[in-house]
Parts: C-alpha cells; sequence; structure tokens
C-alpha cells in the first residue's frame, strides 16, 4: 500500500499530461521544420543527432514526472519498530450493580462514572489501562492495553446488566484487580475503584492493605450524593418503577464514603466524589502523573516510510544523464551543395 503526505502536488500531472497529449499531436501533423525544403534542412541539422535529441527531450520529461512524484511525499509499505514508553499499570474497577443507576448524580451515578473515566483515559500518556466490572462477582471486562480508542469504547458499553449476581462485593473487586496485575514491579501499579460505597463482604480494607505493602496504590471513587436517591427499576420502556424491601417500602441507595475513605487510605491512595460538578478525576490524575513511572518496550506499527528519497534521486539521475548527452555529431559530411542564382 501507498499513501502520500502531500498528494495535492500529484495533480500536476493532469497538465502535464495535456501538455504531453498536445506535443505528441503537433508532432504527429507538423512535424518540426515540416514547412523547409530538403537541401535547407539537411543544412540546418548536419551537425545535430535527432534520434539523441530525442532520448534527451524523453529524459527530462521522465525526470520531471519522478521529480513530481518524489515531491508528493510518496510512503510505502508498514512495518514493526519498537517503542519505548514510561507509564503505569492502571486498572479501572467499576461498580454495575443497580444502585448505580440512581440519578441523584445525573444523568446517573454509572454514566456520571464512565465520562469521568473516559475523560482520565483520554488524558493518559503511555500508561497500560485494564477495565474489571463488579456487583455480586467480578470480571475482567478488559485486559491490560494500550489502545485509548478501545478502552474508551469497551468503557462505553457498561451498563448494569452485565452482572446478573446483584450486590456490591468490594473485596471481589479489588481481589479480581490485583489478579490483573503480574508480581513484578507492583510500585508502578494502580487500581481505581469506582462505586456507590456499599460492601457486602467487609474484607476491602484488609486487601487494600495487603495491597499496599507491596508497594500497590488504590484510589477510591464514590458516585453519588450524600442525601442518596431512589433506585430506579429499567427496562426498554424506561423507568418501571423503584426498588423495594421485602416490606414493598422503597429503597434508598446512600453513598458511603466512610468506607471508600477507609480503603483509600488504607491502599496510600485519594478518595474523590464524582457529582454533579465537572472534571471531579483531576486528584486523582494528578496523583497518577506525580508517580515514578518504569520504562517498557513494546511492539507497535510504525507509519508508512518515506520513500521520496528514491524517486528524487532517479530523477537527478535521468536529469543528469539527459543533460550531458550530446546532440553534435562528431563527424559530418560536408554539405557540397550551393544555392544556385
Amino acid at each position: 500500500m501507498i499513501e502520500f503526505r502531500f498528494p495535492l502536488i500529484l495533480y500536476i500531472y493532469f497538465p502535464l499530461f495535456i501538455i504531453l497529449i498536445f506535443w505528441l499531436f503537433k508532432n504527429r501533423t507538423e512535424p518540426e521544420l515540416g514547412q523547409i525544403s530538403i537541401e535547407l534542412r539537411s543544412r540546418l541539422l548536419a551537425n545535430s543527432d535527432l534520434i539523441r535529441v530525442k532520448i534527451k527531450d524523453r529524459l527530462l520529461f521522465l525526470s520531471l514526472v519522478f521529480l513530481i512524484f518524489g515531491a508528493s511525499g510518496p510512503q510505502i509499505g508498514v512495518r514493526l519498530a519498537p517503542l519505548d514508553r514510561k507509564g503505569i499499570d492502571l486498572v479501572f474497577a467499576i461498580d454495575v450493580s443497580t444502585s448505580m443507576n440512581a440519578e441523584d448524580v445525573k444523568p446517573s451515578r454509572l454514566e456520571k462514572a464512565k465520562f469521568e473515566i473516559s475523560q482520565m483515559i483520554q488524558q493518559l500518556k503511555g500508561d497500560r489501562v485494564a477495565i474489571i466490572v463488579f456487583a455480586g462477582s467480578s470480571h475482567m471486562y478488559l485486559p491490560l492495553t494500550i489502545d485509548y480508542e478501545a478502552a474508551r469504547l469497551f468503557l462505553d458499553q457498561i451498563d448494569t446488566k452485565m452482572i446478573p449476581t446483584q450486590g456490591t462485593a468490594l473485596s471481589m473487586a479489588l481481589e479480581t484487580g490485583l489478579s490483573a496485575f503480574s508480581e513484578d514491579d507492583s510500585k508502578y501499579k494502580v487500581l481505581v475503584l469506582v462505586t456507590d460505597g456499599e460492601d457486602h463482604e467487609g474484607k476491602a480494607i484488609e486487601l487494600a492493605d495487603q495491597a499496599a505493602k507491596r508497594g500497590m496504590i488504590i484510589h477510591t471513587v464514590g458516585v453519588g450524593s450524600s442525601n442518596g436517591s431512589l433506585i430506579p427499576i429499567i427496562d426498554k420502556q424506561g423507568i418501571r418503577d423503584y426498588k423495594r424491601d421485602n416490606d414493598g417500602k422503597l429503597i434508598t441507595s446512600l453513598l458511603n464514603e466512610k468506607i471508600l475513605n477507609n480503603i483509600a487510605d488504607a491502599g496510600n491512595g485519594t478518595y474523590v466524589r464524582f457529582d454533579n460538578k465537572p472534571a471531579n478525576f483531576k486528584n486523582i490524575t494528578k496523583a497518577i502523573d506525580n508517580m515514578e513511572k518504569r520504562t517498557l518496550k513494546s511492539q507497535i506499527f510504525s507509519e508508512y516510510e518515506d520513500r521520496y528519497q528514491s524517486f528524487v534521486i532517479v530523477s537527478f539521475g535521468l536529469m543528469f544523464i539527459g543533460m550531458i548527452i550530446p546532440t553534435k555529431v562528431k563527424k559530418y559530411k560536408k554539405w557540397k551543395n550551393r544555392f544556385e542564382n
């Protein structure tokens, strides 16, 4: 395959082609010196080699063709090239329990979380990112990758119907998140726990403390408001009801900031809240930017390689040959005829 840095230059070929057609047509219909007598033509061209003249003209024309092509910046072929980058491994553990449908944060807790995380991913530079989803159980949704566009695409597809087992198992989310990291270089690893804060198992703080001792950092994000919100039951037609307890009373989901602060403290991280204010993620991104980064090596597809040099060299070569080709004959017969009165 081939691409061009300056494709508009190729449009020069159109007037060049028209000139070529006009030149060929004119030479066929009106040959050079066609109206001159044979005797005079022989005298005028006695010192010139017409074959060499034609070769010279064609070489110079081809030189111009190659020069235009080279000036357009052709890029040919794709190759794998090593790339050194500095970064960390960053895992987002996102709560997808039904309580994340609560609308105390607009348009909903989950949609607000997805938007803020997307903004964080957009600002990453060289870091690997992974996504975990959890509710009553947890699953690796996207393994570690440096493809941020793919990460944002996966993030956009997350909803509260992904995991049928309901609940908010923070400890299971942490276990899955920690298993996403390899054992080497623990100090370059960060887990961001995004939830409304309920913990149905109670082991999260202990796990965060264990991770901190290995050099990992755990940040927590609370999504919601302190006043809480009803939990909508959503189907294809929209909200049809709100979640109730066994007695039929409406359930209000409250943001549990206490446990999230405790997890962040145990994990040497930062706690922030995603509410209706914009850009809440900046405290976490600032902490990540200030971290020590390790040098990672990976193989990526490089851009097309520039190949204009070859065409320019050919162009100059043809031009040089065309310029040095002699058009005069070394020996020629003396013209013996004379004009008669």
